[in-house]
């Protein structure tokens, strides 16, 4: 082998190496595809996915973009990256929401019934304090969190600039504030077709007098909150305050059921129920709760994590939850489906046995559902893998 040939074979290797895997696979009909492997792109580490179609067909992938390490703290981006063949290849990643320094994160789009624009609704907070800081009210309202809404008129290839919402979505006395991740849901019938729901979290200060910090758990609640025009306009919709301790309500995700009904699935942050997933329903759009959250039993072998729910399109179709399957560990990303209405779920598929954490579920055809999830073998946090799974 001549020289010449020795240095174009070894500049082959190395860029074969460098090659994420998913962007190997190529055409329609591909299994996984990878769009975000930590350490590449600019980034320590990628976490928080959320994913939507939209109504030309592209799947958007979006994430956090972590620069300081896996923590929830310090200079964090929001990134998306675009696939127009169902999520076996993607276009270069492109930062949504900047950071510079400070925290933007959560990403919980959802495409408008009615336009066809991407809303996209994110969390920001100071990259100078942490979620300990603001959870004990040791922060100032410019440095806590806040909320804002931005939107692309052009298929996710460019966003507007993100608009504050905070003063229309957190009741004075909230301390953290988390939307979704997640997708968020649109509502497509029923006297509120078109409505915008997202589902979110907060923790409340304690009572006067107490000695707690508002670090407790039982301080936590899940809410959400709906936009009837698009996304322009936002108001607040019911609120989990028990604070009790029991059922302690977090990060949440929602989908509308064929009778119109929505249905929240939520994480129980450390609540002493037995079971670390909650649910519950909401006849009338978001604003109130038809009862208040609850264990849901039939997801017991699921961690402390959050998760995603997917209602399959079709009047018999089934309702979908995807998240981890080790009760003490996040690891074995699983789907389960319902067929009674979230009433009980079984186990539907599992991905993989590999270490697991956050997921987003997203409809890519009649019989295909996409899973975004964060997966590794050192870490759950060593890449964002996207799987098409058929369930039907």
């Amino acid at each position: 082998m001549t020289l010449l040939s020795r240095i174009l074979l070894a500049a082959a290797v190395l860029a074969a190496a460098a090659t994420p895997p998913a962007l190997a696979r190529p055409g329609p009909g591909c299994a996984s595809s990878v769009p975000y492997v930590s350490g590449r792109g600019g980034y320590d580490t990628y976490r928080i996915p959320a994913a939507v179609r939209t109504r030309a067909g592209t799947v958007l992938a979006f994430a956090e973009g972590r620069h300081d390490g896996v923590g929830d703290s310090g200079a964090i981006d929001v990134v998306v990256r675009r696939s127009t063949d169902g999520g076996c290849t993607w276009g270069p990643l492109s930062e949504v929401a900047a950071g510079h320094g400070d925290t933007r994160g959560n990403p919980a789009p959802v495409v408008d019934p009615d336009t066809g624009a991407i809303v996209l609704v994110t969390s920001y907070n100071s990259g100078a304090v942490t979620e300990a800081q603001i959870i004990r009210g040791e922060v100032t309202p410019e440095q806590g969190r806040r909320i804002f809404v931005q939107r692309s008129h052009d298929d996710g290839r460019h966003f507007s600039p993100p608009q504050e919402i905070t003063a229309d979505v957190k009741p004075a006395g909230w301390r953290w504030y988390a939307t979704g991740p997640g997708h968020a849901v649109a509502l497509t019938r029923g006297p509120h077709a078109g409505r915008l729901v997202v589902p979110a979290n907060h923790s409340a200060a304690p009572p006067p007098g107490s000695t707690d910090t508002g670090q407790e758990a039982k301080y936590y609640g899940g809410h959400a909150f709906y936009s009837d025009d698009g996304g322009h306009t936002w108001r607040l919709g019911f609120v989990d305050d028990s604070y009790d301790g029991r059922t302690n309500s977090n990060e949440s995700t929602a989908a509308q059921l064929p009778d119109g009904r929505l249905y929240f699935s939520s994480r129980d942050q450390k609540g002493s129920s037995p079971g670390n997933r909650l649910d519950s329903y909401s006849s009338d759009g978001g604003g109130s709760l038809d009862r208040p959250y609850a264990v849901q039993r039939t997801l017991n072998d699921v961690p402390v994590v959050e998760g995603s729910v997917l209602q399959l399109r079709g009047r018999h179709a089934p309702l979908l939850f995807s998240a981890p399957s080790v009760p003490t560990a996040r690891a074995v990303m699983g789907v389960w489906r319902s067929t009674d209405l979230g009433v009980t779920f079984t186990k539907a598929r599992t991905l993989s046995r590999d270490k697991a954490g956050y997921s987003d579920l997203v409809q890519l055809d009649a019989g295909t559902v996409g899973v975004l999830y964060e997966t590794g073998t050192a870490s759950a946090y060593d890449r964002i893998e996207f799987r098409a799974v058929r369930l039907r």
